[in-house]
């Protein structure tokens, strides 16, 4: 993909060759790109947990990261890959949240402006640390307003760079140092169970694993209200759903990306579903047994395993935990 003034600069995914857009190299360039920038996170253990769920369980809390999530880490990968002339334009972006104060952070610690386009019904406390990282907020409504549509107007008009949330191989990769981290501190894991939204996480994240553990089980978990991947992955083509309507936010997208997509239905081994109710049962499990505060995307993984979808319980299980970006009031709403 050569430079231009709505896409970061970087290699797309190879059009007709049959290569992995994104590769185990990939992800550990992003690590060394990401070493002193983004958090190690910690690898939680519950001997509750283990004995509830009958496997041993080793929980990657990106609710520790910086900015609350593991956007953190795909936003400055690929901030960080930015000529020095898109820097002093400024960028932009959408997202429900997590990748707006991501990208806002990552700008900031890069000296560069960021400009984020967000649902009018986002999470406060969301909203305001995307504004307290220094950028500029534009609202749009989800349901009836097209988020990409809006943020290319503006990267046109502004001639800023567009640092899509996950349909980018930088962005991929970064998300992918988080597998990459976990099974560098666990060795080799029997499966992997992992956040699902528009698939950057889980494609960054299935590269590194699969590459790292041969055989490993790589299982996708989405909110009941959008099944947008595990749809797509059952049709062999990507597939659009109404816009969902779950407590997950982060994980309502209708439509899986083009990339993540073409990298998931090659690595994944399946998708499985999780209700609200079982999402607020793990948020709760997470607090009460772990000490720890998840937002409802956060947790599904976690749920899915609490709720008992996977078949056959594996020896060694690794969960991401993929933020905690929620404020006290939605979180004792949600629990109550």
């Amino acid at each position: 993909m050569s430079p231009g003034p709505t896409s970061p600069t970087g290699s797309a995914a190879p059009g007709g060759t049959g290569a992995p857009a994104v590769t185990l190299d990939d992800v550990r360039d992003a690590a060394r790109r990401l070493s002193g920038a983004a958090h190690r996170t910690p690898v939680l253990r519950s001997r509750t947990l283990d004995a509830r769920t009958g496997t041993q369980t080793f929980l990657k809390c990106e609710n520790f990261q910086r900015a609350g999530a593991f956007k953190f880490r795909g936003a400055y990968h690929a901030l960080s890959h930015l000529t020095p002339e898109e820097l002093a334009h400024g960028v932009v972006a959408y997202s429900s949240g997590n990748h707006a104060q991501a990208v806002a952070l990552a700008a900031r610690e890069l000296g560069t402006r960021a400009v984020i386009v967000m649902p009018a019904d986002t999470p406060r406390s969301k909203r305001d640390a995307t504004a307290g990282y220094g950028a500029e907020i534009v609202t749009y409504d989800r349901y009836t307003e097209d988020r990409a549509a809006i943020s290319g107007r503006i990267a046109r008009e502004r001639g800023l760079t567009l640092i899509p949330p996950y349909d980018h191989p930088h962005v991929i990769a970064g998300q992918g140092t988080t597998a990459l981290e976990l099974l560098e501190e666990t060795g080799p894991l029997d499966a992997l169970l992992v956040p699902v939204g528009g698939g950057g996480l889980m494609a960054g994240a299935a590269t590194a694993a699969t590459a790292l553990t041969p055989g490993i089980r790589v299982i996708g978990v989405e909110p009941a209200a959008g099944d947008d991947t595990r749809r797509s992955l059952a049709a062999g083509h990507r597939v659009t759903v109404p816009v969902p309507r779950t407590i997950a936010d982060g994980q309502a997208v209708e439509t899986p990306g083009e990339l993540t997509f073409a990298i998931n239905r090659r690595l994944v081994d399946s998708v499985v579903l999780v209700t609200d109710d079982e999402i607020r049962a793990a948020m709760a499990f997470a607090f009460e047994r772990l000490k720890i505060v998840v937002e409802p995307s956060g947790a599904s993984a976690l749920a899915a395993l609490l709720a008992g979808h996977l078949d056959h319980p594996p020896a060694r299980t690794g969960v991401i935990i993929s933020g905690g970006n929620i404020g006290p009031d939605r979180f004792r709403e949600l629990l109550g």
